[in-house]
């Protein structure tokens, strides 16, 4: 059964935000005698409400077939209520008359008129005044297949996702455009994975959703009005440990764009310089956020793994990234012995390697850990001194079991006391100062039913 237009739904131009949604329904659930009964109790819905937004400047002549088209398909495929937004950004031309046009026409239309340009701007205005359950925005050229949309929007009514993303570059997406923007988009996700450590593929497709009650504390640290809004909401729920679910698209391009490239190049690139700014020094974290809850057994007679053994998820980067500090090291260490005592010359090797391979534990091994920064300085200073003085200590045996022992014998014991050290930093980083934040005691909820 398709959805149905929300009723009651307004048809202003200045802004006023959907109403008359319906109630949620409640489920009782019976608990297992073996299982706690979970704190917060899932809605379970009769219908759900989505908003689907269109961000338009200068479009009079696209937007018309772009209702038509959408407006039929969400009458005739989506099963929940929904209303279409059209929000327009300080066009220029007839976009604002036609869209009041639209609005007339159809059923589910409501326009929303900036007087100030920015697709960032327009999809944040929307979103943020939605009363609906589920936001989405979509280009209004359709590049994107429609098809996408029910498996976006399923995934974050019943709760499994927080963000829902279209996406040309995952497996099973089949896209049609030129080379140049093919390329352009393929070296700036690259850009995003290799300076962000990013795990979705496709940034900046214009088709996305999201969890009203999620998106509404990201929204509001979101900076970028412009066409660098999509990436940057993108980086602040990765960072915040929202699940983003990337669905394959088939997108075809159309030429008729009102993207300007090279602006865009330059915005975006401060832009990911400015959030990476943000991530080191803890700005980028969101405390509004609802709780999502560590991943618990389905099973009420699940037989566990050994408590802790996630840390070895971690190992292979912190190896990775030990090996790198380790001949950083050695290279240093062999520079400065050439001018220095032997521990002089370990203490300035080991402490400019201790700095690049905390750095890169942080962004690399620890997904970019960044909470209470100042606890997590001393902490480090304190694991510092430990791996200092344990290879110090070697290099201080050696020469008092061997007189003047050669350079590679040096460079031997160094290799080795360096690896013994590197397991501990691993155990103290990953149990101590890496550690995960303990989970906020659950709150009682009141029972909650659906009428039979």
């Amino acid at each position: 059964m398709s959805g149905q237009v929300l009723a009651g739904q307004p048809r202003p131009d200045d802004g006023t935000t959907a109403s008359g949604i319906l109630p949620r329904q409640r489920a009782r659930r019976a608990a297992h005698p073996k299982r706690a009964r979970p704190a917060r109790v899932q809605a379970a819905r009769a219908t759900a409400t989505v908003e689907v937004v269109i961000p338009v400047h200068n479009e009079e002549r696209a937007l018309p077939g772009c209702v038509a088209v959408l407006h039929e398909y969400l009458a005739a495929r989506l099963p929940f209520d929904w209303l279409i937004t059209i929000v327009d950004n300080a066009s220029t031309d007839r976009t604002k008359t036609v869209a009041r046009g639209l609005a007339r026409q159809w059923r589910g239309v409501r326009v929303l008129a900036l007087d100030a340009r920015g697709k960032g701007r327009a999809v944040r205005t929307a979103w943020a005044r939605s009363r609906a359950d589920v936001v989405v925005y979509m280009d209004v050229d359709l590049s994107t297949g429609l098809e996408a949309l029910l498996p976006m929007v399923a995934s974050l009514v019943v709760g499994h996702s927080d963000v829902a993303i279209g996406s040309r570059l995952a497996p099973g997406a089949r896209t049609v455009r030129g080379p140049k923007r093919e390329l352009m988009s393929r070296v700036y996700n690259a850009l995003l994975r290799l300076t962000h450590r990013t795990r979705f593929r496709d940034a900046q497709c214009g088709f996305k959703a999201a969890r009203t009650d999620v998106i509404r504390p990201l929204l509001a640290r979101v900076q970028d009005d412009t066409w660098f809004f999509d990436t940057e909401l993108l980086l602040l729920a990765e960072h915040n440990g929202l699940r983003v679910l990337e669905v394959p698209v088939d997108w075809v391009e159309d030429v008729d764009s009102r993207v300007d490239v090279t602006g865009t190049v330059a915005t975006n690139l401060r832009g990911l310089v400015r959030l990476a700014r943000a991530k080191a020094s803890g700005a980028a974290r969101i405390a509004e956020l609802p709780f999502r809850p560590a991943p618990r057994p389905t099973h009420p007679d699940a037989v566990l793994s050994v408590p802790g053994m996630p840390h070895l998820r971690n190992l292979l980067p912190f190896c990775l990234v030990g090996s790198v500090a380790t001949l950083m090291t050695l290279g240093l260490f062999t520079a400065f012995r050439t001018w220095w005592p032997p521990l002089v010359a370990n203490l300035v090797a080991v402490t400019l390697s201790a700095l690049f391979n905390t750095e890169a534990n942080r962004r690399f091994t620890f997904d970019g850990w960044s909470s209470r920064l100042p606890r997590v300085h001393v902490q480090v200073v304190l694991v510092f001194g430990l791996y200092c003085g344990f290879t110090c200590g070697a290099l201080l045996a050696l020469h008092s079991a061997v007189v003047a022992p050669s350079r590679w014998v040096e460079l031997a014991v160094l290799v080795g006391s360096s690896a013994v050290g590197t397991l501990g930093r691993f155990a103290l980083l990953s149990s101590w100062v890496f550690r995960s934040l303990p989970e906020p005691a659950p709150v009682a909820q009141p029972t909650e039913e659906v009428p039979a």
